[in-house]
């Protein structure tokens, strides 16, 4: 993963050559491009409205009321997320910045060879603005130069050289170190072509290897990810798979649950129909007994009405058969007496009853008398 001020670094030329007059300020159109230009090379998904809406001529927007440097970092820095060419990006601020500030027709250098020299400075200068490169860093890319292009090294010459620095702060901006290496200072007797070589091998181990190494990093990085992720979905799979061999064995255990709570239900609703039909024959048989009862109740009453009629007609008889008794007993009664006692004697002869039998026939003659249908 790039970093970020590796990335800042050549944007930081390109602004400056955009700043003319060196007061930290340039255009909004100027802006807009470079803003433009760097949402393609990052490989930023943009929208054109969106950058005339920042970057209108007013004192509205992002850029006129925080300035561009928050607006590089909110709108542009903070939306890097897939992979892009840093190379690309040195490239295209290269060309904002490279006419304005060198003309290499009087060096022992191309255009490429500086380009490469430029890549270098913002490897090695240091983190603050503006840029500059000191002299431990100088030293160290002489060095790693006269060795690429098997020369020898000069101590007294850097050391005179060291001290004229010593005039400058001890450092270097971007463009005096390439025409430090454009006018041979160092590489004094060594042809064009094998200068180039050398500022090639050490872009090459400085830049281009480095890049390689952090892409590599990236790559493994990447690979890592993608191993723990595919790890990670495995383990997934199976507990998922896991997960489903008991959702299935649940399932199977619910289905088995369910048939043996099917057919208990079906078993009870069996003998709960059964149940019915017997509490309906019952209930038929305790109707067919309550009518018996009933019948029996009603025939026991009328036979207990009959019986009653029977004992009184019975009883009625046997007053009767009482009645008749005592009458045959005092008609015996009366026949004895008659036979005992003589006689009674009337004016027209003997008399027919005796006066026992006429005080009894009087007495049954006043009863009859008294009933309303009494014969007499």
């Amino acid at each position: 993963m790039v970093h970020r001020d590796e990335i800042l670094r050549p944007i930081w030329h390109a602004f400056s050559a955009l700043d003319v007059d060196r007061k930290g300020k340039v255009s909004k159109s100027q802006l807009k491009v470079l803003s433009h230009n760097l949402y393609t090379v990052l490989q930023i998904p943009h929208q054109s409205s969106e950058l005339e809406e920042h970057f209108k001529d007013n004192d509205e927007g992002p850029v006129s009321t925080q300035g561009y440097m928050p607006y590089l970092n909110t709108f542009i820095l903070d939306r890097i997320h897939g992979k892009f060419d840093l190379m690309e990006l040195n490239k295209m601020c290269w060309t904002l910045c490279a006419r304005k500030n060198i003309n290499i027709s009087h060096m022992l250098i191309s255009d490429d060879d500086a380009f490469k020299v430029w890549c270098i400075f913002n490897f090695l200068s240091e983190d603050q603005y503006p840029l500059v490169i000191i002299t431990e860093e100088i030293e160290y890319f002489l060095r790693k130069l006269i060795e690429a292009i098997s020369g020898n090294w000069n101590e007294g010459r850097f050391a005179d050289y060291k001290a004229q620095l010593s005039l400058k702060q001890n450092c270097l901006n971007v463009w005096e170190l390439i025409e430090l290496v454009g006018m041979g200072y160092f590489t004094k007797g060594m042809d064009h072509q094998t200068t180039s070589i050398g500022i090639t091998e050490v872009f090459n181990e400085l830049i281009l290897d480095i890049l390689k190494q952090a892409e590599q990093a990236l790559i493994e990085g990447q690979m890592k990810e993608l191993q723990l992720a595919n790890e990670k979905k495995q383990k997934a799979l199976e507990a998922m798979g896991k997960n489903l061999d008991e959702a299935a064995a649940r399932a199977i255990m619910e289905e088995q649950r369910r048939i043996r709570t099917q057919m208990d239900l079906q078993n009870r609703y069996r003998l709960l129909d059964e149940e019915v039909k017997k509490r309906a024959e019952l209930e038929q048989i305790h109707l067919q007994q309550q009518r018996a009862i009933s019948q029996t109740q009603q025939e026991k009453e009328q036979l207990e009405q009959q019986r009653l009629e029977q004992d009184r007609t019975l009883q009625m008889a046997m007053q009767q058969l009482e009645s008749l008794e005592q009458q045959r007993q005092e008609a015996l009664q009366d026949y004895e007496a008659r036979n005992k006692e003589p006689q009674k004697m009337t004016n027209w002869g003997a008399a027919a009853f005796t006066d026992k039998e006429l005080e009894t026939r009087e007495k049954i003659w006043q009863e009859k008398k008294k009933k309303p249908d009494g014969v007499l």
